[in-house]
């Protein structure tokens, strides 16, 4: 609110003046940051009793020496921890995405579920 009123609408107002004003106002303006939500434990990840019952896919990137970026897609095992798939390009379209899992599923059948990271992937 503040930087609206200062950047685009011209006014030369300071933020304490503007909090007097919200204040007389009755208005709300928080002013402390809120608080984060605890978060609980997760539960631990069971672990598979045999071969292509849970696979794990993953994406991460790098950077190569001259400065380009990689990405990586990921499919392994959960059970014996082999790798079931490895495609690597400079852009992992969708469309290539599927190709390989169907190529996984053609070569190895269906895992009974597949975990997904949804860590950071920047």
């Amino acid at each position: 609110m503040l930087l609206y009123l200062r950047n685009v609408k011209g006014f030369g107002w300071n933020h304490k003046r503007v909090y007097r004003i919200y204040r007389e106002l009755e208005l709300n303006l928080r002013i402390q940051p809120r608080k984060r939500l605890v978060r609980q434990v997760p539960e631990p990840l069971s672990v598979p009793a045999a071969v292509n019952q849970v696979g794990s896919m993953d994406f991460m990137h790098e950077q190569l020496a001259d400065g380009r970026s990689i990405r990586l897609f990921n499919m392994i095992d959960d059970f014996n921890r082999e790798a079931l798939g490895i495609e690597i390009d400079f852009s992992l379209p969708s469309q290539q995405v599927i190709r390989a899992l169907r190529q996984i599923i053609r070569w190895r059948g269906r895992p009974k579920a597949i975990r997904c990271d949804d860590g950071p992937n920047t």
